[in-house]
């Protein structure tokens, strides 16, 4: 099995959030660095990041590249095979930086995912930024803690199966999927997911940054998951818990950060 657990040596650190676009947050301006561990990625996981939109989050760093450094680090990520889409937002020397790029500027995480079903879309706040997951905010304005759960609210219950294209979100809740998650599905929950099926698509608890969500599920075969937007793609996950019936949490290591963890159940 091979090690991929994010730490202080990697130059960057990669989390899921809205569906389909990653945010990059950059700890160290190494281009050449950033731009192997973003080709690594890909060639690990191609179905996931090939082509994948991404957010680079430059507010790790204690001082904002200039644009050369910074346009040398978007055709590195582009050689890489992915999309950069924008800047996350952080100050006024990123917002000045952004334009002189010609890209938007973007919460690091979105504040809520569409349902697969819904009577009409959510209203957009007026200041709203799009987005990856975990650790979301809107823009020109303090960033505000996830929101809870509602305390006595019910879970969202899917009795068919999720199906590849579709994507189902539980908002401020637990998410239970009575059968199947197919690939090139997806399944979103504030709360924790439970899976009483095959899961082969992507499942992604806690995504408002709740670092207590869990993830079970009877048959695991995931593309990928997540926990408040720590992520593993299923060839990071070790062999032997494939076609299990497996949990997914959260836990503080000895290095302060929070890893997913694994275990048959």
């Amino acid at each position: 099995m091979t090690s991929t657990n994010l730490d202080y040596e990697q130059a960057g650190e990669l989390k899921i959030g809205q569906v389909g676009i990653a945010n990059l947050r950059v700890r160290t301006l190494d281009v050449a660095q950033l731009s192997r561990e973003m080709r690594e990625r890909v060639e690990r996981a191609p179905k996931l990041f090939g082509r994948a939109p991404v957010i680079v989050d430059f507010g790790g760093l204690a001082q904002m590249p200039d644009v050369a450094t910074a346009k040398a680090l978007l055709d590195g990520l582009r050689g890489a095979g992915v999309l950069p889409v924008g800047l996350s937002y952080g100050s006024r020397e990123t917002e000045q930086l952004a334009e002189k790029l010609g890209l938007p500027l973007l919460a690091k995480f979105r504040a809520q995912y569409e349902p697969v079903a819904a009577a009409a879309p959510p209203p957009a706040p007026a200041r709203r930024e799009s987005v990856t997951a975990a650790e979301a905010a809107p823009a020109k304005a303090p960033s505000k803690a996830p929101p809870a759960a509602i305390a006595g609210s019910p879970g969202l219950v899917q009795k068919t199966p999720v199906r590849s294209g579709q994507q189902l979100y539980a908002e401020n809740r637990d998410l239970t999927v009575l059968t199947t998650v197919g690939a090139g599905a997806e399944v979103i929950a504030d709360g924790s997911i439970h899976i009483y099926g095959t899961l082969r698509g992507r499942a992604l608890a806690g995504a408002q940054g709740n670092t207590d969500a869990r993830i079970f599920c009877r048959e695991f075969h995931a593309e990928l998951v997540a926990i408040a937007g720590h992520y593993k793609v299923l060839d990071d996950v070790p062999k032997e818990l494939r076609g299990k019936a497996v949990q997914i949490w959260l836990e503080r290591g000895p290095d302060k950060q929070d890893q997913l963890m694994f275990a048959a159940q």
